[in-house]
């Protein structure tokens, strides 16, 4: 038996080991657990961040005061976040357990952060604050 045909046998034997080991299984579990129950409690907040009006009065604000200021808007869908970027600005809007974030920045920097509620807050003011 060759150097390498032990050592290989060597790393199956403890990568086998690692896989049955019940406190792993366990950790692993629990962190299953945790981000499921994440998910759960952010998912009304990920549904109106998607589905509302205010989502699409949102972005439609974003591209007029754009035009206005001869700026266009981009914006993406990063998983559950939707990220708006016009030249060095930003915006993310996170749904977090208590509601959805919008996280501001300029150049990388963080300049602000607000708490967005789709079924009160108004689209347009929003859109004049972050790109003003």
């Amino acid at each position: 038996m060759s150097f390498l045909d032990n050592l290989e046998n060597t790393l199956k034997a403890l990568e086998r080991q690692e896989e049955k080991d019940p406190e792993k299984q366990r950790r692993d579990r629990e962190q299953r657990d945790v981000e499921r129950t994440a998910a759960l409690h952010r998912a009304p907040h990920v549904e109106a961040l998607r589905d509302s009006a205010f989502t699409s009065e949102f972005l439609g604000q974003c591209r007029l005061v754009g035009r206005e200021q001869r700026v266009l808007v981009q914006f993406t869908w990063l998983g559950e976040t939707l990220r708006l970027d016009a030249k060095e600005k930003r915006m993310e809007l996170v749904p977090t357990a208590e509601g959805i974030v919008a996280v501001m920045s300029e150049s990388g920097v963080e300049t602000a952060r607000a708490a967005v509620d789709p079924a009160k807050d108004d689209a347009a003011a929003l859109a004049r604050l972050w790109l003003q």
